[in-house]
């Protein structure tokens, strides 16, 4: 041991595993040579290590709930867009099950329970929990409804809705990130999730109708596959418009066919894949 550094005892860091983190890597790099090593590896490694040995169940548990009473906290300001003083019960509780650390990169997992969008690969994250409560409240799914979602990402919305709904069938346009998603949620267990990849803009005609719809990307305006593939009396939340200039909108198909739309607030969204690409590619 170089005199004067720091024994790297990561008992130490029990209550900061942040700082026993940068202290491991500090020490792996001062160790060995640059050359050949993947630095990407070795911090993959370095947190999932971390992470068994610090996150335990009852901390993880600690911080979903954490999470859910600041959702509570922020939605409680927003009654006049919901048009609501709280949130769905029954949403929350799901939010407070389904262990959203499990549905993002490993280096990211320190960070899965604040409430911010977090990177998953691709150029894409999933929605910040907040985000995620007031769509899935807007959606107000019941035990037998049948859910299309468009945008599966690493599945945790899915997750989130396999709670609330009975059937989720979900479209991704990036197979890599549905491959994941497919062995992500077979691992938590959730049955009555299926993933397929391809173009969302189409929907899953097979499928179809569906009680519900949730899109996690924004089309410039509402794909008509989707308004077809909803049942009448159904219900879409949407992200609608040009970037800088989206809405979270609600669909709505009465029992006559009828459609009406609602804006809800601004938000931003990446954009939907159009109608240009082929609806579906093999998985």
């Amino acid at each position: 041991m170089i005199p004067g550094q720091r024994r790297l005892d990561l008992r130490d860091t029990a209550n900061n595993w942040h700082e026993g983190l940068e202290l491991a890597l500090t020490y792996i790099k001062s160790r060995l040579s640059p050359v050949g090593v993947d630095q990407r590896y070795l911090q993959r490694r370095l947190v999932s290590l971390l992470l068994r040995r610090f996150m335990n169940g009852a901390y993880l548990e600690e911080q979903r709930r954490d999470m859910v009473a600041a959702v509570r906290a922020i939605t409680d300001h927003m009654a006049a867009q919901l048009g609501k003083t709280a949130l769905d019960e029954r949403v929350l509780r799901a939010m407070a099950k389904v262990p959203r650390h499990e549905f993002v990169p490993v280096e990211v997992q320190p960070y899965a329970y604040l409430n911010m969008p977090i990177p998953i690969g691709f150029d894409k994250t999933i929605s910040q929990p907040l985000m995620v409560a007031v769509m899935m409240d807007l959606l107000d799914l019941k035990p037998d409804d049948v859910l299309l979602e468009i945008g599966t990402g690493l599945g945790y919305q899915a997750a989130v809705a396999a709670e609330l709904a009975g059937r989720v069938y979900s479209v991704e346009i990036i197979d890599e990130l549905a491959q994941q998603a497919i062995q992500r949620l077979k691992r938590q267990g959730y049955a009555n999730v299926e993933v397929r990849v391809g173009n969302g803009y189409a929907g899953w005609p097979k499928h179809a109708p569906f009680d519900r719809v949730i899109v996690t990307a924004a089309p410039d305006l509402i794909p008509p596959p989707l308004i077809n593939q909803l049942r009448a009396g159904g219900k879409m939340v949407i992200p609608v418009g040009l970037p800088g200039a989206q809405q979270l909108v609600v669909v709505e198909k009465d029992v006559n066919g009828r459609v009406t739309t609602r804006e809800i607030m601004p938000v931003l969204f990446s954009v939907l894949e159009g109608s240009d690409q082929p609806a579906f590619r093999a998985s």
